[in-house]
């Protein structure tokens, strides 16, 4: 997804480019609900918390795509780390999620792993060279992706996956788009100007099906099982996947970096997972006193 949408911005403005990923992806989720025949309307008592997830996931795609414009990747790469650490400290402190020695000790593995594969990818040295407002929109970005976590599980438990993730997602596309207007008016562009080519429509299809539909229905189903620290933890496997991918289909060189540091992340996702199964059973509260 970052590599997609980094070479996406000489076509299309962040904003923008984040407004048409959601939509497309708003669309496919709702057609999607609408296969399975489970369109169930949330009761009217529910939307204050669907909009309020859509607000989490406007945050999150327009400081994602403005602060990745303005780093560099082994920035980005770096600071996927502190999303799994917002999750757990909001799911402690909002949902009570007890946090744990075997967690905090899978979760410390896991991050000291992602800082091994950003070493052995990246030249360390410029993980310090970049735009200070770049790094800290990715911090927000990154918080804001927890709140959308941890606030969206009642919803998930209380509904489904794919009627959170559908619903919010809807409730995002035009608060987008009202700031996509506002950015191509601040550039002096218009809808005209962006040329959606090939390349162009094949990114924000990427992006809308596969980075925005999938990907964050199948974030959502792991909350129906699992708590939000414990699905966080997934995160660390950011910059595997992605280096795993550029060195499959880009031709890009893997060493004993990479080796290290993603069997480092894997014993830590392997430790919280473990942990999480030690609990015999033991679901944490909610502020609410609801079982999860």
């Amino acid at each position: 997804m970052y590599v997609v949408s980094k070479w996406s911005f000489s076509l299309v403005p962040p904003v923008t480019l984040g407004f048409f990923r959601v939509a497309l992806g708003a669309a496919a989720l709702w057609l999607w609900l609408g296969l399975t025949g489970s369109r169930s309307r949330p009761s009217r008592e529910d939307w204050p918390a669907l909009v309020g997830l859509g607000g989490w996931v406007t945050v999150t795609i327009v400081a994602q795509f403005l602060g990745t414009e303005l780093t560099n990747a082994s920035q980005g790469s770096l600071l996927t780390v502190l999303t799994p650490v917002f999750v757990v400290v909001l799911g402690a402190a909002v949902r009570g999620e007890r946090v744990t020695r075997t967690k905090t000790a899978g979760i410390a593995l896991a991050a000291v792993g992602t800082a091994v594969v950003v070493a052995g990818q990246y030249d360390p040295g410029t993980v310090a060279v970049g735009n200070a407002a770049g790094v800290g929109l990715l911090v927000v970005a990154s918080l804001a992706w927890a709140g959308y976590t941890v606030w969206g599980v009642r919803v998930v438990r209380r509904y489904s996956a794919l009627t959170a993730a559908t619903y919010s997602t809807v409730a995002a596309t035009p608060m987008l788009g009202l700031l996509s207007l506002g950015e191509l008016w601040y550039l002096g562009r218009g809808l005209a100007t962006i040329p959606l080519g090939a390349s162009s429509l094949f990114a924000i299809a990427y992006l809308g099906l596969a980075s925005t539909a999938a990907a964050w229905y199948l974030w959502y189903k792991g909350l129906e099982y699992v708590p939000a620290g414990t699905v966080a933890v997934f995160y660390f496997l950011q910059p595997v996947v992605g280096t795993a991918l550029a060195a499959a289909l880009l031709g890009e060189q893997v060493g004993a970096w990479f080796v290290a540091g993603s069997l480092t992340i894997g014993v830590g996702v392997w430790v919280v997972s473990r942990g999480r199964a030690d609990q015999n059973g033991r679901q944490p509260r909610d502020r609410s006193g609801l079982r999860e």
